[in-house]
C-alpha cells in the first residue's frame, strides 16, 4: 500500500510530461458549432522566421502531402488573389466522403491570408491565416466558417471534425518546421 501513492504521482508526472512532448508546436484547436456554420480556430507555433511561415502557408500545391487532401492544384494567379482547386476526402464512420473546391485565397501581406470557396460541395467555407512573428518562432493562427452540404447530422460531423483536425494542424506544424531549411534560404 505504501507503494501505491508515489506509483500514481510518478504516473501522473510522466503523463503530463509525454502530454507535453506530443505537443511541441503547441497546438491549439476549437471547434463549435454557431447556427448551421462549424467555427474552427487553431493555432501553432513553430521555430520559423516570417518569411519562412508566410512561403509555408502559399506553396498550395503542397497541400497534398497532408493526409486528406488528395489534390490541391493551382488554377489562377491575378495580383494577390490565387485560386486553388482541391479535392478533400474525409472518413466519416465507415463511409469516405470525397469534396471538391474552388478556393480563392487573397494574399493580404506576409502576415496575411484570407480565403472564400467561390464553388464546392460545402454550402460555405471562409477564412483566414494570421502569422504572428515573435522572438525566435511564428504563430500560425487559423480561423474559418465551414457549412457543410451533407445528409449527415451535424452531430456527427462534428464529432469527427474535433477528432480529426487536431492531427492535422500538428502534422503542418511539423511540415512547416520540416521546410524550415529550405525555405529560409528561399527568405534571405
Amino acid at each position: 500500500m505504501k507503494w501505491l501513492f508515489p506509483l500514481a504521482l510518478v504516473l501522473l508526472i510522466s503523463h503530463g510530461y509525454a502530454q507535453e512532448n506530443i505537443n511541441p508546436y503547441d497546438v491549439q484547436v476549437s471547434t463549435r458549432l454557431i447556427d448551421s456554420h462549424f467555427q474552427i480556430q487553431a493555432s501553432y507555433t513553430v521555430p520559423i522566421n516570417l518569411c519562412t511561415a508566410y512561403a509555408f502557408i502559399t506553396s498550395y500545391e503542397s497541400a497534398k502531402n497532408i493526409p486528406g487532401i488528395l489534390e490541391s492544384k493551382v488554377i489562377s494567379r491575378a495580383g494577390n488573389k490565387v485560386r486553388v482547386y482541391r479535392v478533400i476526402e474525409e472518413q466519416i464512420l465507415l463511409f469516405s466522403i470525397e469534396m471538391k473546391s474552388l478556393v480563392e485565397y487573397t494574399e493580404v501581406s506576409n502576415r496575411l491570408l484570407t480565403f472564400e470557396q467561390i464553388s464546392g460541395d460545402t454550402k460555405f467555407y471562409k477564412g483566414s491565416w494570421r502569422l504572428i512573428s515573435e522572438k525566435d518562432s511564428t504563430t500560425f493562427k487559423y480561423e474559418s466558417l465551414v457549412e457543410p452540404d451533407s445528409l449527415i447530422p451535424s452531430t456527427v460531423i462534428e464529432y469527427f471534425i474535433k477528432n480529426s483536425i487536431r492531427g492535422r494542424f500538428e502534422l503542418m506544424a511539423q511540415r512547416a518546421s520540416q521546410q524550415r531549411v529550405a525555405e529560409m534560404l528561399a527568405c534571405k
